[in-house]
């Protein structure tokens, strides 16, 4: 009777435990409309710049790019180096798999290749 009881706390304290990851590590994405996803590509993107020793003219502009959505956002954005490479930040978040990438290019070559953060945003926890 004694070993059935503890089987059941066991039971209990796994399955516990299975819900518990399940619910902390849902998707969830970190800029939830188009507005905000142009103003944290355009902030975090300048951070992740910076930290790569890329020094901009001036900050990035951002605009939305043609046939965005509210559940596939894009965004681009556009700045030039110092020696006046032309730099390019382009932004997505999917809404149906809660998945956002982004993709930094100076002078048409890839710095960043679909990351899932930029900036401070690889720093913090979600």
């Amino acid at each position: 009777m004694l070993a059935t009881g503890t089987l059941a706390v066991v039971v209990v304290g796994v399955a516990a435990g299975i819900a518990y990851l399940a619910l902390s590590h849902t998707k969830e994405l970190r800029y939830k409309t188009q507005n905000a996803l142009r103003a944290g590509v355009a902030r975090r993107g300048g951070e992740e710049l910076a930290h790569r020793g890329v020094t901009l003219t001036s900050a990035l502009n951002c605009t939305d790019s043609p046939g965005w959505t509210k559940r596939k956002m894009r965004v681009t954005c556009t700045s030039s180096t110092s020696d006046h490479q032309p730099v390019q930040v382009i932004g997505a978040g999917e809404g149906t798999t809660q998945e956002q990438y982004y993709t930094i290019l100076v002078n048409g070559r890839p710095l960043v290749e679909n990351a899932t953060c930029l900036g401070a945003d690889c720093r913090q926890k979600h």
